[in-house]
């Protein structure tokens, strides 16, 4: 075996982060605080959907240092995905897509700070299968690092030893860092460059989490007068505690199911009203 070189490793994380960084841009968010944002391809950036503001004049910063105006295309909540077109073009090259990782790979963390390269290094901590967004998206692959990034990472590129892209940096609960993987930004920057927006199912009901006795879910505390749950009959007080017989304790549950892929479907929610179930078709 080999001796392990580690300053010659040290300098190959280096050589990689700075390959990549001209690919990134920074910009300042609605709080006042910095975020990244890459090079997706076609002269297109992807940013964190949650540090973008609808309606807010965006400015990107290059990595050469220069500023330039962006528009919004588009974003996703359900994925945390925004897509940015900036003025004028970039000759940064796009991030080729990575292969596959497993857990204990070196991962690698880049962003841009005001036109500051960032970079560090960890590993991948986990791979598992397709789950469901708080907001209802389908996330391809579940992918949690191990790397001590803070928040002007956010929104930047995640790379594996080859510099290949894994997905862009975000932060989940108790700011855990996760990668949202690059097949599904991929399917969201094509929704968003065509339509502007990645369409969710609509329930027309404003929810609250309840427990009444053995019944567990969500309440009915208002309803739109033109959405589908007025219309297929809920009134105000009912309890939804069941979705196509599937048992739901609350409204994250409800608005986990309420995805791009939900609009239009036909549904059966159970409802608990004056103590008794009875259940309700709606298309959503």
């Amino acid at each position: 075996m080999s001796e392990f070189n580690l300053s010659a490793f040290s300098e190959a994380i280096a050589d990689l982060a700075a390959k990549a960084a001209p690919a990134t841009a920074s910009f300042t968010t609605h709080n006042h605080r910095t975020a990244s944002a890459f090079h997706w391809r076609d002269g297109y950036f992807v940013a964190a959907e949650e540090a973008v503001e609808a309606g807010e004049e965006i400015e990107l910063t290059l990595a050469s240092g220069e500023t330039v105006k962006a528009d919004l295309v588009g974003r996703d909540p359900s994925t945390g995905v925004a897509l940015l077109k900036p003025a004028g073009a970039t000759n940064a090259e796009p991030l080729a897509k990575a292969d596959a990782v497993r857990p204990g790979n070196i991962a690698v963390a880049i962003g841009n700070s005001r036109g500051s390269a960032l970079a560090v290094s960890g590993s991948v901590g986990e791979v598992g299968p397709a789950w469901r967004s708080m907001r209802g998206g389908t996330i391809d692959r579940r992918i949690n690092l191990a790397v001590g990034a803070g928040g002007r990472f956010e929104g930047g590129p995640v790379l594996d030893a080859k510099g290949a892209l894994i997905g862009m940096l975000l932060f989940g609960p108790r700011g855990r860092a996760l990668v949202m993987p690059y097949e599904t930004i991929e399917r969201a920057v094509a929704t968003l460059r065509e339509k502007g927006h990645v369409a969710r199912g609509y329930l027309g009901a404003g929810l609250h989490p309840i427990r009444d006795g053995e019944a567990r879910g969500a309440i009915v505390m208002s309803l739109d007068d033109n959405g589908p749950a007025k219309a297929a009959g809920l009134s105000l007080g009912d309890i939804i505690v069941a979705w196509n017989r599937e048992a739901v304790s609350g409204p994250r549950e409800l608005i986990r199911r309420l995805g791009p892929d939900s609009a239009g479907a036909s549904v059966t929610l159970g409802v608990v009203r004056g103590g008794e179930q009875r259940d309700v078709a709606l298309t959503i």
